[in-house]
């Protein structure tokens, strides 16, 4: 640490010029110093370990220890045909083999409920549950950049489309008690509940108890706009997610879709690469869809 002189008495100058070279001295010192840790920092070969550095919210160790454990355990089926679960969706992202399918899930709900850094209830953040008025920039807040538990009371609230981003949980008080409903002036395209980034994926989201009103009478009438859109609520190229005790109502499209970002169905493309993977449906019910009303487009481990 270095420390420097903050006032100088100018009125003895041979002191002050003294004061001031010491300071100059240690400043120098201090920049060199600064200057060859770098140095050795960049040519050292145990600079980090694997633990200390961040890859993807995980450590490079961590995602070594997963791999290896991965190529480890990997089954392939015999002939290629055979719809069974492959061992290596058990294998969790800390390398660990887990018994079943369903208890890697649940390692990832304990992890998805560790990174929980608060829990807030949205009406304190200007939500009304009064049918009339428009939440959004309520839940826009209280989601913020995820890692919340956002709590919804009883009631109807009026949005014009939440986006979730990862680690988050959105918790209601049941099926028919807790309504989210699409504005008035939400474009035919939009979800009542989807997930935020649809490029880079999204992880570890939580959606639970609540009923999705997709309000297809709004500005005199509106339909499916194509593709994945226009569905009560969707998962575009996330891992790891929840959907629990939810009820979606008159989709244009889709009551729940776990699905790629988008799709044409030309054989060519590898929509699989960026669909969603382990998700978990649970006492959920969708009816009025202008299509399927619980499906699912490339997308893996469902």
């Amino acid at each position: 640490m270095v420390r420097l002189t903050k006032n100088y008495n100018t009125t003895r100058n041979s002191l002050y010029e003294s004061q001031l070279s010491g300071d100059m001295q240690s400043i120098e010192n201090a920049l060199n110093d600064h200057e060859y840790n770098l140095k050795s920092h960049r040519s050292s070969k145990t600079a980090h370990t694997s633990e200390q550095i961040d890859h993807g919210g995980f450590s490079v160790a961590n995602r070594l220890k997963n791999l290896y454990s991965r190529f480890t355990n990997l089954v392939v089926n015999h002939d290629g045909k055979d719809v069974k679960e492959v061992v290596d969706a058990r294998v969790t992202t800390d390398g660990e083999i887990a018994q079943t399918l369903k208890d890697r899930l649940d390692l990832e709900f304990n992890r998805l409920e560790q990174k929980i850094k608060r829990t807030v209830n949205v009406d304190d953040f200007g939500a009304v549950p009064d049918g009339k008025t428009d939440s959004s920039e309520a839940f826009r807040k209280a989601v913020g950049n995820g890692r919340v538990r956002v709590v919804l009371s009883a009631g109807t609230y009026i949005v014009k489309g939440i986006k979730l981003p990862s680690w988050t949980y959105l918790v209601g008080q049941g099926k028919g008690v807790t309504i989210l409903q699409l504005h008035e002036d939400t474009p035919a395209s939009e979800w009542v509940i989807t997930n935020a980034d649809y490029e880079k994926g999204n992880r570890n989201i939580f959606v639970q108890r609540m009923s999705l009103d997709w309000n297809p009478d709004r500005q005199g009438g509106v339909g499916a706009t194509g593709g994945q859109h226009s569905s009560c609520l969707t998962f575009a190229n996330v891992k790891f997610g929840w959907v629990k005790d939810v009820e979606a109502i008159n989709p244009g499209l889709h009551g729940i879709d776990i699905t790629a970002p988008t799709y044409d169905h030309l054989p060519s493309t590898q929509y699989t690469k960026d669909g969603c993977r382990y998700i978990w449906l649970d006492n959920c019910v969708a009816y009025g869809a202008g299509d399927d009303g619980i499906t699912t487009h490339y997308s893996e481990y469902i």
